[in-house]
């Protein structure tokens, strides 16, 4: 065989390897992860303005959401948004001086301890009923209701109502960025 044949079987394996990592990378974006930067201060001091997520994309294909899962959803045509999962369908949700009541049971929050740090003395999110907000006494079925972990300035479900489970994105499981700062998220029993 002669090298030029050769050279040209080697360019030609070297663009077939090419095309076959872009299918892989094409097929992974699509379907499995993506990547997230977080615009805006409605998760601090969890997530950061400018912090950069991966968010797996396939989970909620095999399963549901889990209370304190950090979700990024479809707000409107034009922008996700990263919350928390606070109540599942058939949850009633209530807040009463400052503390988080599911199903009429206490319930702790420990990812906001920091933020209640730098609060002080304020109320970070207000006492209130589902009903109060909603109009509806539970979670309705196929929808969730979250909330931002910086209530005094987060825009959520107590602004615009519930989330369907269709336009959840998927589930935030890495900040990657600020690499000093990188952390897998795993819901309320691991933060």
């Amino acid at each position: 065989m002669s090298s030029a044949r050769k050279e040209r079987n080697g360019l030609v394996d070297w663009i077939k390897a090419i095309g076959i990592a872009l299918i892989i990378a094409i097929i992974i974006k699509k379907f499995l992860i993506e990547q997230y930067v977080v615009y805006g201060e409605s998760m601090m001091p969890t997530i950061q303005n400018g912090n950069r997520l991966i968010v797996n994309k396939i989970g909620y294909e095999i399963g549901n959401p889990e209370r304190f899962d950090l979700i990024v959803f479809k707000a409107n045509p034009k922008e996700d948004y990263i919350k928390r999962v606070i109540g599942l369908p058939g949850d009633h949700i209530a807040y009463k001086d400052d503390k988080l009541y599911i199903n009429k049971k206490p319930v702790d929050e420990p990812y906001l301890k920091e933020f209640k740090r730098f609060a002080g003395n304020r109320t970070l999110t207000g006492n209130f009923t589902l009903e109060e907000i909603t109009g509806h006494d539970t979670v309705p079925k196929g929808k969730i209701f979250v909330l931002g972990d910086n209530r005094l300035h987060s825009i959520d479900s107590r602004h615009i109502g519930f989330v369907e489970m269709t336009d959840i994105v998927g589930e935030a499981n890495i900040r990657y960025w600020p690499v000093d700062e990188m952390k897998v998220f795993n819901g309320f029993k691991k933060e």
